[in-house]
């Protein structure tokens, strides 16, 4: 085979045999077989297989893990608001906490009872109770309610004014247009058992905040925070002891009278109806315009808190603050 022919066969892939005599009565020789090249077959194979279409390809989808949330606090209280007779006042002050609701809800409460936040309709068993407003004891269903929150409540806290104290409800009179029948109005404390007050009108949200946070460390605390939470609970606890009478008047007998009065004009701020005014570094009662709400006592900073409160002040604000997660402030 020459140069040439090889340079053929490998071009055309085609082999020539050399051509020789011929004998008389052969058959004549066949074509040599022609080799397909490689770059045939592979088209043939892709026209061969069928084209898929995007319904046709499956993706494989992979289940999405679920990632549950951590609570801090595993072991929570349960804690309830209990709407009587009221104006939502001190609901108000309670949702003025803003972020520090949340940390309370998140880390240490669970929020089993209210009318306006929760979805439940009978009064479950819960550890604190925040009772708002008075009882009118012309209606039998809030006389019923006030009742029941006592037998399922390990602790009851007179939230407000109204509900420590009366406040404007006692001089609601009857005959209105809507409501003619609604015309006597009671503290809780006249039916009920209360295991403290936490009056004003309407309390601080910083004192609501507190009181969540000393009662989950009375509940749910060590020994050394239980003490703590029991320091800060016990003037409130001593202010549902006094009775559910309440007035301008208490300022004079136990704080003026007492000589403890330094005329910082805590009371006349915290009066919801200016009946206080500062008359040569001392407050004056108007007693026609007082409610008897008992704001002017409980925020008097020499009314009602006692050495065991004040000694322990640095304690409980480091202890409110680390739980709200304020230590690094």
């Amino acid at each position: 085979m020459g140069l040439l022919s090889y340079l053929k066969e490998i071009f055309t892939g085609k082999q020539e045999t050399p051509e020789g005599p011929k004998a008389p009565g052969a058959p004549a020789a066949k074509p040599a077989a022609t080799a397909a090249p490689e770059k045939v077959k592979v088209a043939e194979a892709a026209e061969a297989k069928p084209v898929q279409t995007p319904a046709d390809v499956k993706v494989e989808q992979k289940p999405e893990e679920k990632i549950m949330e951590e609570k801090p606090v595993a072991d929570k209280i349960t804690i309830g608001h209990v709407h009587m007779s009221g104006c939502t006042g001190c609901l108000v002050s309670l949702a003025d906490n803003y972020e520090g609701l949340f940390t309370l809800l998140d880390n240490y409460a669970d929020l089993v009872y209210c009318l306006t936040l929760a979805d439940v309709r009978d009064i479950p068993k819960m550890d604190v109770a925040l009772v708002e407003g008075s009882v009118c004891i012309n209606d039998p269903h809030s006389v019923e309610d006030i009742k029941k929150t006592r037998e399922n409540a390990t602790i009851v806290v007179a939230l407000g004014a109204c509900a420590a104290y009366g406040n404007i409800t006692r001089f609601a009179r009857g005959g209105q247009w809507n409501q003619p029948q609604h015309e006597s109005y009671l503290p809780i404390g006249d039916l009920i058992d209360v295991d403290l007050y936490l009056p004003a009108c309407p309390p601080s949200k910083e004192s609501i905040r507190n009181v969540a946070v000393m009662a989950y460390l009375l509940l749910k605390g060590t020994d050394e925070q239980k003490e703590l939470a029991a320091a800060y609970l016990k003037p409130l606890m001593d202010l549902a002891a006094r009775g559910t009478e309440a007035c301008g008047c208490d300022l004079i007998y136990d704080v003026i009278n007492q000589g403890l009065c330094m005329g910082c004009g805590t009371c006349a701020a915290a009066c919801p109806v200016r009946a206080i005014d500062i008359v040569y570094g001392k407050p004056q009662i108007d007693r026609d315009l007082c409610i008897k709400c008992g704001a002017c006592y409980t925020q008097c900073p020499r009314s009602f808190f006692n050495f065991d409160v004040i000694n322990q002040f640095e304690a409980i604000s480091e202890a409110i603050d680390a739980a709200m997660g304020k230590g690094g402030e």
